[in-house]
């Protein structure tokens, strides 16, 4: 049997990559392994809006190499092709929460959808100012109703980020 992979511990897998992720590039990125979600590390003041995406783990660098500058400021790492739970997407958007408020994107996935939504509703109960774009825009699936947003969701990300970084209001 041919080896295709260096795994040391198939339930470690993610929190493993996001830790190599962070001491590669530990000027960008910060992880909070209690919930396997990277932050940016440096962030601009309460008056930038903050971006937040995430979504199961599997074809990297998505979503943990879209933090940074003119890119997203959170990233939720779900396991391997699993969405991120409600708390761990609650405690990003704690993290991150800003007067400016918090666009979140995620794929049209399922679980994406029954996981993030909810924990917006929180936030949103809290006061926090936040809203969300489930991407979906996918012209690799014919059947409008079955598209991911794979294709664009990386442009999502920078589109939003450097508007963001730009100063564009939440609005």
């Amino acid at each position: 049997m041919a080896i295709k992979k260096l795994v040391n511990e198939p339930d470690r897998i993610v929190r493993d990559m996001l830790e190599g992720m962070e001491l590669a590039f530990p000027e960008i990125i910060r992880l909070d392994p209690q919930w396997n979600n990277v932050y940016r590390r440096y962030r601009k003041p309460n008056y930038k809006v903050a971006l937040l995406s995430g979504g199961g783990s599997g074809h990297e660098p998505a979503f943990a190499g879209y933090v940074g500058y003119g890119m997203l400021d959170a990233v939720c790492a779900g396991y391997v092709y699993t969405a991120p739970t409600v708390p761990q997407v609650y405690a990003a958007i704690k993290e991150i929460a800003t007067d400016a408020g918090i666009w979140v994107f995620f794929g049209n996935y399922t679980g994406d959808l029954m996981n993030f939504v909810p924990a917006i509703e929180m936030a949103r109960r809290e006061g926090i100012k936040i809203d969300y774009i489930a991407v979906n825009d996918d012209v690799a699936i014919s059947e409008k109703e079955k598209r991911r947003g794979t294709t664009i969701h990386i442009m999502v990300h920078k589109i939003a980020g450097a508007a963001a970084e730009e100063g564009y209001t939440f609005e």
